[in-house]
């Protein structure tokens, strides 16, 4: 049997699915599973240069010619997703180290995998990729008055730039550099095609890497915080199932077309738990393992749903609805 590249995309949400629960078992059963979490920016950093490759970046001009879709995204994730929030943590929590876990991964969008998954999806990855700047330095900058609004001043404390200019650093500015000399190496020698052409089969085989260094890695943190857990996770499904519709919300209030509206709908769903690991980790311990086991629960429900939302959303986001 040959295997091809729509054969690959075809196949992407059974091949995802087979790997998360193989993942956790692995990371359960192999001792030095967490050795893996070194691997996570490397493997990130590949799948988003495959995709990269894709996205013809000459075209990319015209993205920012549509403010409806900007203050759309913008009014998603920074007014709307932190009320929601806001609302879920103070509703179903009480102890403090929980609602700075959860608070930490709900209130940054994500700038690395979202542009996989709304490709998936059918969203418009061009777009969500001239966002990554901007949706970067706001959460950067607000990210410190969310939690002095809704923890208070202490809060403030823990929140370092290093892991986010890190991560943005490793996982968006180099694979954007190296995909653009790859193109344009491309138009004036065979082997650069070769290369582009070679990248184009590398988004869903790294996808599915990607889930399972995240997952593996991080098991034995999920196993020793299983409290924690049952508890933040509600939370979770309850925002995962509602942040959609927040997406599309923003996008009517704006009139986005149907595409853009696929995209912010993932964009607003996606968070930023590989880029706010490094902080909770940073804590002092025991709380950094606790706040630490909360995103990364998230980061399991967040791939669960992705799946669902490469299905749904694209048939829910039609044109005739919009």
């Amino acid at each position: 049997m040959n295997i091809t590249r729509k054969t690959l995309e075809e196949k992407q949400i059974w091949i995802y699915a087979i790997i998360l629960p193989f993942a956790l078992g692995f990371g359960y059963l192999w001792d030095h599973s967490a050795s893996l979490t070194s691997l996570i920016e490397p493997v990130i950093g590949i799948l988003l240069f495959s995709m990269f490759c894709q996205i013809p970046f000459l075209e990319l001009k015209k993205t920012f010619k549509d403010r409806a879709f900007f203050k759309a995204l913008l009014l998603g994730n920074f007014i709307f997703i932190p009320m929601l929030a806001f609302t879920l943590s103070h509703l179903f929590l009480k102890d403090p180290i929980l609602i700075l876990g959860v608070l930490l991964v709900l209130l940054t969008p994500c700038i690395d995998y979202v542009i996989v998954f709304t490709h998936l999806g059918k969203g418009d990855s061009q777009s969500i990729l001239s966002a990554t700047p901007l949706l970067f330095v706001l959460q950067m900058v607000l990210l410190p008055l969310y939690f002095f609004l809704f923890i208070g001043a202490d809060s403030l404390s823990i929140i370092e730039i290093s892991p986010f200019v890190d991560a943005f650093l490793y996982l968006i500015v180099i694979p954007f550099i190296l995909a653009i000399l790859t193109q344009l190496y491309s138009e004036q020698h065979s082997f650069g095609k070769s290369i582009l052409t070679f990248s184009g089969w590398l988004p869903v085989p790294f996808m599915a890497l990607t889930l399972f260094v995240v997952l593996a890695s991080q098991t034995s943190l999920l196993v020793n915080n299983l409290t924690s857990i049952f508890i933040v996770l509600p939370i979770y499904i309850l925002f995962h199932l509602i942040a959609p519709y927040v997406g599309i919300l923003t996008s009517k209030i704006f009139k986005v077309n149907a595409v853009n509206t696929r995209t912010i709908a993932f964009s607003v769903s996606t968070r930023n738990s590989l880029v706010v690991l490094p902080m909770a980790l940073a804590l002092p311990a025991p709380n950094n393992f606790i706040v630490a086991a909360v995103i990364v629960t998230q980061t399991v429900v967040e791939l669960a749903f992705q799946l669902i939302y490469i299905q749904v959303i694209p048939m829910a986001v039609k044109k005739e609805l919009i």
